[in-house]
């Protein structure tokens, strides 16, 4: 009995197409690289502002920025412990603040901004 061989199927490479080589990218000219500076705050926010009376005798009669009264109020509201227990957002006006509250009771403290805006000058 005669043994047949496999014969294995030799795969040819397939035959390299003619391709076009694009023309190499010339790298962009590169710019001079501008130092960052630092950002400069906002000169509205750093414009100092005199306090209304009902205002001063919280924080104050000396003319400071925006940034500064918020800072300041703050301050005030932490040391008297003027936030709500349930609701930290919440703030209760004592005797001082109510008149800068516009005689609310409590305040949300996104609030605070809006009515503190109309005892600066």
């Amino acid at each position: 009995m005669a043994t047949k061989k496999a014969k294995k199927a030799v795969k040819k490479p397939a035959a390299k197409k003619a391709v076009k080589k694009a023309a190499p990218k010339k790298a962009a000219p590169k710019k001079a690289a501008k130092k960052k500076s630092a950002r400069k705050p906002s000169a509205a926010f750093m414009k100092p502002l005199t306090p209304s009376a009902d205002l001063a005798a919280v924080i104050g009669s000396k003319a400071i920025p925006r940034t500064e009264v918020v800072k300041k109020l703050w301050v005030y509201i932490k040391a008297n412990k003027l936030q709500d227990k349930v609701n930290k957002r919440n703030i209760n006006a004592d005797a001082k603040l109510k008149p800068v509250f516009g005689g609310k009771a409590q305040v949300s403290m996104f609030d605070m901004a809006k009515l503190i805006s109309k005892h600066l000058k």
